[in-house]
Formats: structure tokens, sequence, C-alpha cells
């Protein structure tokens, strides 16, 4: 996909997640090759040719910048000032099964902060997107502003490991947690693209472990709950990317502070 001169951030970035996206959907289906990677996890050829288009668009567009992409690692200094952060298909045993939970996550972190983002869904066509300030989803070419909402009572919870906080917190405690259940219905899609459905307000919030500082997978969904005025903290309510780690991404401070709540129920079973 081609971008015009004086692009946006934001426009490189849903340029670049909608070129990923074209990939993942054109070879849904197929045989595809798998390519065996640490902890059992793989990669599949759709992943490959889906960071492939995405790093054509963001080297056409913005040459000087570094990138951490999932499946070909880290380009550029260190420690540049601009990053982009790449995941070219998150869900990837979904896709492999042929299960259509799944996102590709394009972000920009400049400095400390991701400044633009966008997440698609290759199969909705939708891209879910930011600059920083305004949170949008794109159909059909026309932009809506996203709104959060607590009203389903889903709660996305990723189930899989690494658990860095065990046994302090396990997700499998928080489901276990009669606050939880009495208020929220869980869900597990596997994908974040459950984090961007927080923004949008098909979830009323995501809870994870996990270490997300410059994550690739974490970082655009994160992007978007924060400018659609979602509530975002650690798993212990502390600012993101301190403390423990984690993520509580919640539709309201309502919302984040019952999960809250049920977090810290699970931990202190468990001591």
């Amino acid at each position: 996909m081609s971008i015009s001169n004086g692009a946006s951030d934001a426009q490189v970035a849903v340029t670049a997640a909608q070129a990923g996206a074209a990939v993942v959907r054109e070879l849904y289906g197929r045989r595809l090759d798998h390519y065996a990677k640490s902890g059992g996890d793989f990669a599949t050829e759709a992943d490959l040719a889906a960071e492939r288009a995405i790093l054509d668009v963001l080297r056409a567009a913005r040459p000087g910048d570094a990138v951490t992409a999932e499946e070909s690692g880290r380009t550029g200094a260190a420690g540049a000032g601009r990053r982009w952060l790449v995941d070219p298909l998150c869900g990837t045993l979904n896709y492999a099964v042929q299960n259509m939970l799944v996102g590709v996550n394009v972000a920009l972190r400049v400095g400390r902060e991701v400044t633009a983002a966008a997440t698609a869904d290759p199969f909705s066509g939708e891209v879910f997107w930011t600059d920083g300030e305004r949170a949008r989803v794109r159909r059909d070419g026309d932009d809506a502003e996203l709104s959060p909402s607590a009203g389903s009572a889903l709660v996305d919870v990723n189930l899989d490991p690494p658990f860095p906080n065990a046994p302090r917190f396990h997700a499998v405690r928080l489901l276990a947690d009669p606050g939880f259940a009495e208020r929220f219905r869980p869900r597990v899609i596997s994908s974040t693209l459950a984090v961007a459905w927080v923004a949008a307000g098909r979830r009323a919030a995501y809870v994870t472990d996990g270490h997300l500082a410059d994550s690739v997978h974490f970082a655009a969904g994160i992007a978007l709950c924060r400018a659609a005025g979602c509530t975002v903290t650690g798993l212990y309510g502390e600012p993101l990317h301190t403390g423990a780690g984690g993520l509580i991404a919640a539709a309201d401070t309502e919302t984040h502070a019952a999960l809250l709540e049920s977090v810290k129920a699970g931990t202190s079973r468990s001591r």
C-alpha cells in the first residue's frame, strides 16, 4: 500500500496495519508452513508475510525510524527516540486453526509515549486507531469515535503464559473470585484485538499479567484505551509499566475498581 508524502504518523500506522491485514486475510485457510519459536509458540508464513508488508510501509514512509517487530526483531539504534512496535498477527494459534479472532497491531513510541497506533481486524475490515489524542474506528473509509462502555459486563482475561506474578497473581483465581462472578462474564479470545474492543465498548475490560513495556502485542491497544478515556493501570492499580506489571484496561473507573478488588481478593487467597 502506498502512502502520500506528508502523511501523519497516525495515517502511517493505519496504512501499515491495513497492509498487514490484507495479507492475513488473503492467506487465511491455506496450508501454511509453521516456524517454531520458544516456549512451544510458532509463527506461520502469514505472520512473516504480513510483517514484511507492514515494514515496507514503515520503511517507505519513515525510513529513519527504528522498529521492533515480532518476527524480525529490532532494527535501528537501541536508544532511538522514534520506534515502531509491530505485531503482524496477534492470535496465531487461532489463525492456524481457521479461527478469525486475530488482530494486526502497529504502534509508534516517541520518547516514552505511544503517540500513534492502529489495530486492524482483517476479517471485519475495521481499523481502530489513535493519534494519541483521539480514538477512532475506520469502516469503509469513514471514521467514528470510540466510546467505551461497561454495559456488556464482558471481561477478557488473558490465560496464556507466562505468569511472572505467580503465585501472587494468577488469572484463574481472578475468574474464581465470587465478586468477579457476580458482576462480570469472562471471555478469552486469545488476541489483543480484545484490548481495542475495550476502547470500542465491546468489552467492559481486559486483564493480563506480564511485563508490557514496549510490547508489540499490547502497545497499540493500550494507546487506544488511553485515548478513548478508559481507566488503564497495572495489576494492582499502579501506573502502567511500574511495580508488578500486568494490565487492567477498563471502560470506566467503577469497573476498574471492581476488578481491582477481585485481583486483590485472589492475591489474598494465594498467601
